[in-house]
């Protein structure tokens, strides 16, 4: 096959970073296990277990593997080494994570999270390679050739992971860009030990300080933020796209795309029954305003649609960094950063959502209250309204 330019290349690296975060997190307790390194390999099959678990660990490694394959395939490597290659970097990615738990204490290697892991990639691997036989691959490509400009794999990586990053809690609907406290988090490493460690901690302290002391977003700054929330990555989409109606199609999609994946958030985070709670007239119309403004931009250079982007996308980040936190978004923003998926599906929420694509039961629910208020926020009701919780009980 001829090697062409697949964003499935970067989007295989970042999946692979992201299992990597989510196997070693928080990265902290190192120390030297008192139990032979490769032992876990034949252990019996553990004591405590959920299906969750076992549900998670099989699917986790699924696109992993679907993504090796197409990056291998797409860039001329045959079929049959493809398999192998796939099958084996995403095995091999377990087992050296299962390996580094050892020196982690709050991380346990399993077997059984191991050959999960690498039956996840084989589907993964097998599912792929059934779309690149029913010609799905060049489908795809002749689609890309008409849709897209040449070198466009970064920016349709870029855009892919989009919807994913707003399943992430988020202060608004659509409000991605919260990057400044973990920049500040890893500046706060780097002079640890040093002459300036003392200062800066007095910094950082300070603002945490008036970041816990802000007020509600202005009506005018929240709509602001939902709009550039969508403008953004209308912009990105423009600056690899071909013009004409296509980018207007793009703009619809990608619409559609955010209130889906801000609807199954709110879902995910608050309780199905809570899953249009954003959907609020002020978010709606920013929504609107939003794509009318891309729809108008559409036309405009490609050279020119990054520059606005880069505008848009600084807007975004500043104003997001001015919306204040509340109780209910910590707690979810804690719960995603410390392994959220396992957390919420002990929490009620995620759990019952599961329960009903594999039939199991658990038996813990998140107070029903809180996760009301919490949605409330998303809709930005004052916090007494939330309090009370509209159609909740406490």
């Amino acid at each position: 096959m001829a090697r062409h330019r697949s964003s499935a290349s970067p989007l295989a690296l970042l999946y692979a970073a992201l299992i990597v975060y989510a196997s070693l997190y928080p990265f902290s307790g190192w120390r030297v296990p008192g139990v032979p390194l490769l032992s876990f390999l034949a252990a019996p099959w553990p004591h405590w277990w959920t299906s969750f678990d076992l549900i998670s660990n099989l699917l986790g490694y699924l696109p992993l593997g679907a993504l090796l394959f197409g990056a291998l395939v797409r860039t001329g490597t045959p079929i049959g080494p493809a398999l192998g290659l796939a099958v084996g970097a995403g095995t091999m990615l377990s087992f050296g994570l299962e390996f580094t738990q050892n020196f982690l204490p709050q991380r346990v290697a399993s077997n059984l999270d191991l050959a999960l892991n690498a039956l996840g990639t084989l589907i993964g691997v097998v599912l792929a390679w059934l779309i690149h036989r029913g010609g799905g691959v060049e489908h795809w490509q002749a689609a890309r050739d008409r849709w897209f400009i040449g070198r466009s794999a970064g920016g349709l990586a870029l855009l892919l992971l989009w919807p994913i990053g707003l399943l992430f809690p988020l202060p608004v609907p659509l409000g991605m860009g919260q990057v400044l406290r973990h920049l500040l988090q890893g500046a706060a490493s780097l002079v640890e030990g040093t002459p300036v460690e003392a200062w800066f901690a007095q910094w950082f302290e300070a603002w945490g300080d008036a970041a816990a002391q802000r007020v509600a977003l202005a009506p005018a700054n929240e709509f602001a933020l939902v709009a550039f929330g969508l403008l953004a990555p209308c912009m990105v989409a423009f600056t690899v796209s071909r013009p004409g109606w296509r980018r207007i199609v793009l703009v619809l999609g990608a619409a559609a795309l955010g209130c889906a994946a801000t609807t199954l958030s709110t879902a995910l985070n608050f309780g199905p029954e809570h899953a249009l709670a954003w959907n609020t007239p002020r978010v709606l119309s920013a929504l609107v305003v939003a794509a009318v403004f891309a729809i108008l931009f559409s036309v405009v250079p490609r050279r020119a649609a990054a520059g606005l982007g880069l505008i848009v996308l600084t807007a975004l980040v500043t104003l997001v960094t001015q919306a204040p936190s509340d109780p209910y978004f910590a707690d979810r923003l804690q719960a995603w950063e410390a392994g959220a998926l396992h957390s919420l599906s002990r929490r009620g929420a995620l759990g019952r959502m599961v329960l009903a694509v594999c039939g199991d039961r658990l038996h813990v629910r998140a107070p029903r209250g809180a996760r009301c208020g919490a949605a409330q926020r998303l809709a930005g009701a004052p916090f007494a309204t939330r309090a009370a919780g509209r159609g909740c009980s406490r």
